[in-house]
């Protein structure tokens, strides 16, 4: 059975007319809003164990991203618009240096010296509900966008929102080609991002409820046809122990099959992980597992070569996911917070997460899937060191300074982006600037 959302949409539209009431919204112009952005991003990546390939890479780009919210207009049913322009600029690469995703890369393998876009949807709102058609940037555990470079990748769709309770959001979207984040193709394709097959439409229903101040649940459950149907649930609960002291509980769940053509072969995933963060003060811990039941990956969204946001699992972090076929991994986190000792915006994380168990000599995704690499016995690990500063004051303010190391080793038998032993460092200054 197909899973479709478009026989939902005119009863929903119906229900929300009837129950739409007065919210205390100015108009078109008066709720709107026009933010530039700047962002700086340096890329270096040293691959040690990639005998006759690329040993390094390393660019240097600027963005510029200006984006136009604008209000409603005034009625039952109110209209308006959200538009981007952005530029991207390179600073520093060149042939032999090129594939961080910072800049697109022409037919010779150069980088490109410039890159831009510009782009929009049209919006409707009744009462608490929005629906938006155009060039969209949803985010949600089954489907979305990463924001991991210059700019965040685009999906071209539908995608409707709701908040009439208090406590609970819904989501829904149909989405049939996106943008990666370096490059202008509005037209490109949407992929299941391990397997590297193309889908020709996704379609996603779910949302969250808030059962307390200290609970909250999530289900979501999405369909790339012709690949995958998969299923998501969290649990996310925070118990203060005292005035100073809190634990936070997390768990999510992926449940995924083929479906269709199979397109990616067959699959029969159960991912999921658990973490655990105790936060005393300044200072916060975290413990989490994760696990993956399957002889093929955890997969999610993809665009032509970058990968979106929808993978809501503990030990998905910097650089690897800890997604192979049957792994297994486990995390140590440590977070400090610098307000405390008198430095307030200085922030700081460290983590290490070891997966093994990895089995992937029964994966059969085809001549384009990531895996097949590591035999029956992988192992990997991956520490990050993460530093931030955030201007809290001043003309400068909300201008943040990032600096990431991280490093990864791991025993794949054949090198690439996401195996290889390396080690990287990215710097990312951002200064975004309301002008009205």
């Amino acid at each position: 059975m197909k899973l479709s959302l478009w026989p939902a949409l005119p009863l929903a539209i119906n229900c929300l007319s009837q129950m739409a009431y007065a919210e205390s919204y100015q108009g078109f112009v008066e709720d709107s809003s026009l933010v530039l952005t700047n962002r700086n991003f340096y890329f270096y990546r040293n691959n040690l164990n990639n005998p006759g390939g690329q040993n390094y890479r390393n660019e240097w780009a600027h963005g510029l991203m200006l984006d136009y919210r604008s209000g409603y207009t005034q009625g039952t049913v109110g209209f308006g618009i959200d538009a981007y322009a952005q530029q991207g600029l390179k600073l520093d690469s060149g042939k032999g240096q090129t594939g961080t995703g910072l800049l697109p890369v022409d037919s010779d393998g150069r980088p490109e010296d410039e890159y831009s876009e510009a782009g929009g949807a049209l919006k409707a709102r009744i009462s608490r509900t929005e629906l938006k058609y155009g060039n969209l940037t949803p985010f949600n555990p089954v489907f979305g966008t990463g924001n991991a470079r210059l700019f965040t990748s685009v999906a071209n769709g539908f995608q409707l929102t709701s908040n009439e309770l208090k406590a609970l959001q819904l989501d829904l979207g149909h989405f049939t080609s996106g943008n990666d984040n370096n490059s202008t193709n509005f037209d490109g394709a949407l992929k299941a991002l391990y397997a590297g097959v193309e889908t020709r439409s996704v379609d996603y229903l779910g949302g969250s409820y808030a059962v307390s101040d200290q609970l909250s649940l999530s289900l979501y459950g999405s369909q790339f046809m012709d690949i995958w149907r998969q299923y998501y649930a969290n649990a996310n609960f925070t118990y203060a122990l005292t005035p100073n002291q809190s634990l936070n509980l997390d768990f999510n769940i992926y449940r995924t099959n083929d479906a269709g053509q199979s397109l990616a072969g067959k699959i029969d995933n159960t991912t999921w992980s658990m973490s655990a963060a105790y936060k005393v003060g300044a200072h916060r811990v975290t413990l989490a597992y994760q696990r993956v039941d399957g002889d093929e990956p955890f997969d999610y969204l993809g665009f032509d070569q970058q990968p979106g946001t929808s993978i809501f699992l503990a030990n998905s972090i910097q650089v690897l996911d800890f997604n192979a076929p049957n792994e297994r991994s486990w995390q140590l986190r440590y977070d400090l917070d610098m307000a405390p000792f008198g430095v307030p915006g200085l922030s700081f994380m460290s983590r290490y997460v070891n997966g093994d168990h990895i089995d992937d000599s029964q994966y059969s995704g085809g001549p384009n899937g990531a895996y097949g690499r590591y035999g029956s016995d992988g192992k990997r690990w991956e520490r990050d060191i993460d530093v931030r500063y955030v201007v809290q004051s001043g003309q400068a303010r909300d201008l943040s300074v990032r600096v990431r190391q991280a490093s990864v080793r791991s025993t794949a038998q054949v090198a690439r982006a996401d195996t290889t032993d390396n080690n990287e460092v990215r710097v990312i200054v951002e200064y975004p600037l309301n002008i009205f």
